[in-house]
């Protein structure tokens, strides 16, 4: 038995393992790498696509299945073995991705034309993710799937996402049976809407996430379903009560729902003395939702949703709730003047129906901005998190007035804590503990406490390394961390270096618009000026707010 780890090694996204197991090469998971990952893994295959049996896939989020559809284009015709709810979300998210491979195409295309380039193509297309779907095979919880004589796989609730996964692979050779599990993203605990994951008693070899393996979720009040969903209604109230709007960044699938669920506990509860009208603006998660509906009669659901699914109930409607898809009745959204909340993608401000409401709301005082999810380095969304005095939306600058708030507790990755309990909760240590799906500092370090403190075989593999699962586990050397601030702020050095090689630059176009002002296009040189105008505000309000901090 052979596995080779290509990718989430050592990093965080684009989860791919391939195991070489019992007269079969199986794939666990094809994610597409994302942002300085995808620097680190490349979007090439180190393999032959046509010579992959089975892709076992855990969950639907991009980063575990956003390859497949190239995967697909470059020869695989095997089967893609995931549970119903995964397969379904699969066929809304894929193509969203295949959309944006397209879009993303189309753009540097245009620019690559202008510079006398050959065009490039997306790495795959629509066409490519729906041949992928057709792949699909669907499986359920607890069910053996028998893939030949020699391995039968099993899928249990990770707890992570709607029909997200721990695989059991059960492999014969060598006149002798191995267990071998993969975690996929192990779920948070008391999340809205799912069940807990559960925690596998047995196995021989664990490929485990480590994702938040060097932190803990900061345990608050509204760790309860009840208490937060009485926390929203205080943010929503207080909004309203000054006339405001409350915007909601959110991710399209899993974040929504669990808002929307939120929304249907205050209307039952009546946490509120008035009807909150709710916008769904986005139209992956009006598509992400209707497949949370659709698995309403299967086993994804917790006690709690569960109840009002059983009341004849669906978990995701109420009366107030107007789901929004054409993109001229989202515009009109900024023209309502009553109070009104707003759900929009993408989560991190990136991209979507979401940045226009931003450029509509964020400077007025009475609205709120509410964060409900991690906003990576780097994104609008962090920058507004982290008390940005104002941001750019579409080449304008918007002043950030409006109150901006958290909702915690809505994480759907296990913390430390969670991580150690579900490796702790194997009766007999495995032999051998892979940790994966957790960054260069993370996974190591992760991997050194299973082997220091709980005394397992525990290694954290590089990109591309394979193993011989017969033989003996390398071991974890304490490895030196590499502290993220310094990183930090040696990239900044370097980019605000970078950007002042440019500043003569900018000088001299300057002094050219000036002199050819009366012959330039005037509306050119306005957007000049505005452009250095705000660069100056954004040096400006950064020294501020650095000598304040120093204070």
């Amino acid at each position: 038995m052979k596995l080779t780890f290509l990718g989430a090694a050592r990093f965080v996204t684009g989860s791919q393992y391939l195991l070489n197991a019992g007269g079969l090469n199986l794939l666990i998971d094809c994610g597409l790498a994302q942002g300085q990952d995808e620097k680190i893994c490349g979007r090439t295959f180190s393999f032959d696509p046509k010579s992959i049996d089975y892709v076992l896939l855990t969950h639907a989020h991009i980063d575990h299945s956003g390859r497949i559809p190239q995967l697909v284009k470059e020869g695989f015709n095997g089967t893609i073995l995931a549970t119903s709810a995964t397969s379904m979300l699969s066929s809304i998210m894929l193509l969203d991705s295949a959309s944006i491979q397209e879009s993303e195409s189309e753009w540097v295309n245009r620019k690559r034309e202008r510079k006398g380039e050959d065009p490039i193509d997306p790495i795959y297309t629509k066409d490519d993710a729906y041949k992928a779907l057709e792949l699909f095979s669907q499986t359920e919880y607890g069910k053996t799937n028998i893939l030949n004589e020699n391995v039968r796989v099993r899928f249990i609730d990770a707890g992570h996402l709607l029909g997200s996964a721990e695989i059991e692979i059960f492999v014969k050779e060598n006149n002798k049976e191995t267990k071998i599990v993969f975690s996929g993203d192990i779920g948070n605990l008391d999340q809205p809407i799912i069940n807990d994951p559960e925690y596998i008693k047995s196995a021989d070899i664990v490929v485990m996430e480590s994702t938040y393996g060097d932190r803990l979720h900061q345990k608050k009040s509204t760790d309860d379903l009840y208490k937060r969903a009485k926390t929203l209604a205080e943010i929503v109230d207080r909004t309203f009560k000054r006339g405001g709007r409350v915007i909601i960044p959110s991710f399209a699938v899993g974040r929504t729902q669990e808002l929307l669920y939120l929304f249907k506990i205050i209307e039952d509860k009546k946490y509120l003395p008035y009807t909150v009208p709710v916008y769904l603006d986005s139209p992956l998660s009006i598509k992400a939702t209707t497949v949370f509906k659709s698995c309403t009669c299967e086993n994804y659901f917790d006690k709690e949703a569960m109840e009002i699914i059983n009341r004849g109930e669906n978990p995701f409607e109420f009366p107030t709730l107007h789901k929004v898809k054409d993109a001229a009745d989202s515009a009109r959204l900024n023209t309502l003047k009553e109070s009104i909340v707003i759900i929009s993608s993408s989560g991190m401000c990136e991209g979507g129906r979401i940045k226009h409401h931003l450029k509509h709301g964020l400077y007025k005082k009475t609205n709120t901005i509410l964060f409900v999810g991690y906003q990576a380095a780097g994104t609008l969304g962090r920058s507004i998190v982290d008390g940005a005095k104002h941001v750019t939306i579409f080449g304008d600058q918007v002043d950030v007035n409006a109150e901006i708030a958290s909702l915690d507790g809505l994480s759907g990755h296990a913390d430390h804590d969670g991580l150690i309990k579900w490796i702790t909760s194997f009766k007999t240590p495995p032999q051998k503990i892979f940790v994966t799906h957790g960054d260069k500092n993370v996974a190591p370090l992760f991997a050194r406490e299973l082997v220091e403190k709980y005394n397992y075989k525990a290694y954290a593999p590089h990109l591309n390394e394979s193993f011989d699962l017969d033989d003996v586990l390398p071991y974890q050397e304490r490895e030196a961390y590499i502290d993220e601030n310094d990183k930090l702020l040696n990239e900044s050095r370097e980019l605000l270096a970078s950007g002042l090689e440019r500043v003569d630059e900018v000088i001299n176009r300057l002094n050219d618009a000036a002199r050819k002002a009366d012959r330039e296009d005037k509306k050119r040189c306005i957007r000049l000026s505005d452009a250095i105008r705000r660069l100056s505000s954004d040096l400006f309000d950064l020294a501020n707010k650095w000598n304040s901090d120093s204070d």
